[in-house]
């Protein structure tokens, strides 16, 4: 006995020994090739008919625990064979976990003689649940096998180690304002790493928060799938959101749990029924005529604007057996627009009578006990009762209903628009405007003429506007007995509505002053809303007066119109304010700037060192232009004077670029004009020539040229510019005459004898060192000036 133990603590010192190690790691190596061999013939005993044996492998629980926490090395189990009775062997094992990846070195035999197994530090189960490890017993001497190997899998025991977790922290999720109780509004899922079956990895699900509590109104949440469910109605003006937090919890112990944000937005859906404003509209309608547009009907609807909830679908139920009128929806206001289609008769029907219904483009529903239910009350009725008038020569608007965009320049005095009235076969007559319908006093109308002008600043804050719109009616009266009246609708928005309005194609346009009386083709074009609006009538603002005054519209071409100058006008800019109106009833102001410019080639215009005339003046700018046409006329009679006796010769002076004359009145000395440099537009300095001899003076600088090349190069220079300072003073003249103010010449003071040297008076143009046909080439413009140089 006593030998036993001996031998027992020689092998446990030889198995924690290194060397011994290295002998088990040869031995396994051993033992695997001689096992494939023995598992070969394995394989080939199997083939053979089966015959019991018994089993020599004795195993007890191997228990390994996630996460333990020591100490190690820990006893995990025993392995025993049968056949190692009076037998010294050795168990060897090898494989995943012993010194295979993964985990090398978990597991160990420490008595090998025993087959005691212990593990030697604590494992993650979520990382690896199980180890397939081989166990083999070996002659001690010898090595060789003594029993086949047997394969076991260790299982590592789960704790609850895992909270269930979401796939995302937030969620986002838009549901209608109908939703039903009994669908899902979204569902959550959440995942617990622990071993699935156990208590570990079991979830619940529950609400743990929501935002915000509306009337008791809870959302529910299945415990099992996560489903959120509704638990009543929902009401879109009460809360349009809500924040849940829900909770995910394991069942293990100790219990975890995780939360997520679920973030519910709700859309409004169809629970306000559109209902008019009016239960009864009156028309009196002429007979024979057709009439767009001769009614719009409003609604209020209590829902979001402009979603299906909210758009309206009009139609007509009763009273339209003729197929004469049609309605249709206004997408921007809502509204129902009523049109005549078929001309009435008054023989047939005198009075009529509509019935028209509304109802949303989607179905109405109602909350009833806390469920959702789709009504089939889904419309609401007015009443449109016409009488049709026998046909006569009453008054009518031409577009009868006038659609106009609020306007910066609409302000209180200026003028809005002119709306007259016409009759059918032009038929001449008199008419009286009045304002039947302009609740908040916006407008004033002449009664003669129908020019509309504003009264007050517009005030979008107005309990008369609605979505943005302000309607104001016409009526034009005749003085027939008994007075026939017509009547305009004018629809004023105070929003933006241009992608609504015709345009002009140019804004700006050039026109040549040599071309006056020649149109001007001015072209507009339809609106983005609406390709074909076409085509328009166009008309000058009223308002600047002076417009009119210098300007006219010709010949309609239907997409364009031509622009006429009146009169002789100063080159420059020009703002001429023109109202388009389409076929539609939309009328819109826009601005043409007309550059009146010098063309040399007569087609393209050339940037004029003229300064640029404006559509209005001031009485300053009046004053100016008026001591200009003074200094201009003195010097174009001195031009015409003769030469002064005793002079020897006659220069020709050139004419500066532009109209402005620089005149120095403080010069005392005695040094001529003649002798001073000149400027001239290619900034050569040029002295006077001799007429007489026709020689070139030379100057000290060289920079002079000979009379002959200076006469043909700017010759025809001589003669823009002196024409330009005609029209512009013959333009000046026109327009003092029509305001009728005269100006007395001012006598400036004397300041002695008029000294007579070669200045400014001796200058002057022979008239033999022109070209024979010059006075010609000038054109009937000079008729003017020549008349007053040969009296």
């Amino acid at each position: 006995m006593e030998l036993l133990v001996a031998l027992l603590l020689l092998q446990v010192t030889a198995a924690s020994s290194p060397s011994h190690e290295l002998e088990n790691f040869s031995l396994r190596q051993t033992i695997r090739k001689r096992s494939i061999k023995s598992i070969d013939s394995y394989q080939l005993d199997s083939l053979r008919p089966l015959q019991r044996t018994k089993r020599t492998w004795v195993i007890t629980t191997i228990d390994v625990q996630e996460e333990d926490k020591g100490p190690f090395p820990k006893y995990a189990g025993q392995l025993f064979n049968n056949k190692s009775f009076n037998t010294s062997v050795k168990y060897i094992i090898s494989g995943p976990g012993v010194d295979e990846s993964p985990e090398i070195g978990l597991f160990s035999i420490e008595d090998d003689a025993n087959g005691h197994v212990y593990v030697h530090r604590a494992v993650d189960r979520e990382k690896t649940p199980t180890f397939q490890i081989r166990f083999d017993i070996v002659y001690r001497k010898t090595g060789e096998p003594l029993d086949r190997p047997l394969f076991f899998k260790i299982k590592v025991k789960d704790i609850n180690d895992n909270s269930p977790e979401f796939p995302k922290e937030e969620y986002s999720v838009t549901i209608r304002e109908n939703h039903s109780k009994d669908e899902p509004v979204f569902q959550v899922t959440a995942l617990d790493k622990d071993e699935d079956g156990t208590g570990n990895s079991q979830v619940s699900y529950s609400l743990s928060m929501q935002i915000p509590l509306s009337d008791g109104f809870i959302f529910n949440v299945d415990p099992t799938t996560g489903s959120i469910l509704l638990s009543g109605c929902l009401d879109y003006k009460t809360a349009n959101f809500f924040k849940l937090l829900i909770k995910a919890s394991d069942h293990g112990t100790p219990q975890l749990s995780s939360t997520a944000t679920v973030n519910v937005a709700v859309e409004d859906a169809n629970n306000h029924l559109p209902v008019f404003t009016s239960d009864n509209y009156q028309l009196q309608i002429p007979a024979g005529q057709e009439h767009p547009a001769v009614l719009r009907l409003q609604v209020e609807d209590e829902d979001s604007p402009s979603t299906p909830a909210w758009r309206a679908k009009y139609r007509i139920t009763e009273g339209n057996e003729k197929k004469q009128f049609t309605i249709e929806t206004d997408a921007d206001t809502n509204e129902g627009i009523l049109s005549i289609i078929k001309p009435l008769s008054y023989e047939d029907d005198s009075e009529m009578r509509l019935v028209i219904s509304v109802a949303n483009e989607e179905p109405f529903f109602l909350c009833k006990n806390d469920i959702v239910t789709f009504s089939s009350l889904e419309s609401m009725n007015t009443t449109v009762n016409i009488k049709v008038l026998q046909s006569q020569h009453s008054p009518r608007f031409h577009p009868p209903i006038l659609i106009v965009q609020k306007e910066d320049s609409m302000k209180p005095g200026r003028v809005f628009r002119k709306y007259p009235a016409i009759y059918p076969d032009d038929v001449p007559n008199k008419i009286k405007y009045e304002l039947a319908h302009d609740p908040d006093g916006w407008l004033s109308v002449d009664e003669n003429s129908g020019v509309l002008t504003v009264a007050k600043e517009f005030d979008r804050e107005s309990p008369y506007v609605n979505n943005s719109l302000y309607t104001i009616i016409v009526h034009g009266i005749d003085y027939g007995i008994p007075p026939q009246t017509g009547t305009g609708t004018i629809l004023l928005y105070l929003s933006d509505i241009s992608n609504h309005m015709p345009t002009l194609v140019a804004p700006s346009l050039d026109m040549c002053d040599e071309k006056i009386g020649m149109p001007l083709i001015i072209k507009a074009k339809s609106a983005t809303a609406y390709s074909y609006s076409g085509p328009f009538t166009f008309e000058l603002a009223e308002d600047p007066e002076d417009v009119k005054h210098n300007w006219k519209l010709g010949i309609n071409f239907g997409e364009s119109v031509e622009l006429l100058m009146l009169r002789n006008l100063p080159q420059g800019t020009y703002l001429v304010p023109i109202i388009i109106q389409d076929r539609q009833g939309f009328s819109t102001r826009q601005n043409q700037h007309v550059r009146l410019c010098f063309c040399p080639d007569g087609h393209t215009c050339e940037d004029s060192p003229l300064p640029q005339a404006t559509v209005r003046l001031g009485g300053g700018a009046i004053a100016i232009i008026l001591m200009a046409f003074l200094l201009l006329l003195v010097s174009g009679i001195l031009l015409c004077q003769c030469y002064m006796p005793g002079s020897k010769s006659k220069a020709i002076v050139l004419p500066q670029e532009g109209e402005q004359t620089l005149m120095t009145y403080n010069e005392e000395s005695r040094t001529s004009l003649p002798q001073a440099k000149l400027d001239i537009t290619d900034h050569a300095a040029l002295p006077p020539v001799s007429v007489e001899t026709g020689k070139e003076v030379i100057a000290e600088d060289d920079l002079y040229a000979t009379y002959e090349a200076f006469q043909a190069r700017h010759l025809n220079r001589i003669i823009q510019t002196v024409g330009t300072l005609l029209r512009n003073k013959l333009y000046y003249q026109d327009t003092l005459e029509d305001y009728g103010t005269t100006y007395e010449p001012y006598r400036y003071a004397e300041e002695g004898e008029l000294e007579r040297s070669n200045s400014f008076c001796s200058i002057s143009i022979g008239s033999e060192d022109l070209p024979i046909d010059f006075l010609n080439t000038l054109g009937p413009k000079f008729s003017a000036l020549d008349e007053i140089c040969r009296n």
